[in-house]
């Protein structure tokens, strides 16, 4: 189990109940993620870490709702509430996640013009986050994800990393989902083609 890492994906209080992109039930996940923690060799951590005013965030779209989409320079971006700020109570880890034993953590979604669901790379698919670097330098070669949301962060970190040639298990028990507009079973059905083994 040396070669194996747990990457623990966004468990921050905007995305529980009560939190600004609350994920239905996002909280539930807790006993079983800290329960993998501690019986984890290797820990990562990421963190959906935006600076105000995010190119992602609906608000800074005239006109625009939260859920809708617009064409960014990279592609189509769903436009989301202002979540994670930077330094706000919303941003920190869910106060109820056994996170010391960390031994990374990977902060996505700074840069303003650009949002980042992946673990690996941003949203234009091609600046690296410098985790799958960190990965192969620790020999870490086989990866559990679990997290919010299935369907958007765990999902695309889990292709990008299989992409990068890691062996990659998603805890499903461990994840709750977004499903926006079937957004689940399609991002599911992705991971399924892709090789990612789903527990």
């Amino acid at each position: 189990m040396a070669q194996s890492a747990l990457i623990v994906i966004d468990v921050q209080t905007d995305f529980c109940p009560g939190g600004a992109l609350a994920v239905a039930d996002g909280n539930a996940i807790l006993p079983v993620v800290n329960r993998m923690i501690a019986k984890a060799d290797h820990v990562i951590l990421t963190q959906d870490w935006h600076p105000a005013g995010h190119s992602s965030f609906a608000s800074s779209h005239a006109g625009k709702a939260p859920f809708e989409t617009v064409t960014m320079p990279y592609g189509e971006q769903t436009l989301w509430p202002d979540h994670c700020i930077q330094g706000t109570p919303g941003a920190a880890f869910h106060p109820a996640l056994d996170w010391t034993k960390a031994e990374l953590v990977i902060r996505k979604g700074f840069r303003p013009a650009i949002d980042s669901y992946s673990a690996f790379y941003e949203n234009d698919h091609s600046t690296p986050t410098g985790l799958a670097g960190y990965l192969r330098e620790r020999g870490l070669s086989e990866l559990t994800l679990v997290g919010l949301a299935t369907d958007y962060c765990v999902a695309y970190s889990a292709l990008d990393a299989v992409r990068e040639g890691f062996a990659v298990t998603v805890a499903m028990e461990a994840c709750r989902a977004i499903d926006l507009g079937g957004s689940l079973a399609a991002m599911t059905d992705r991971m399924k083609a892709a090789g990612v083994t789903l527990a």
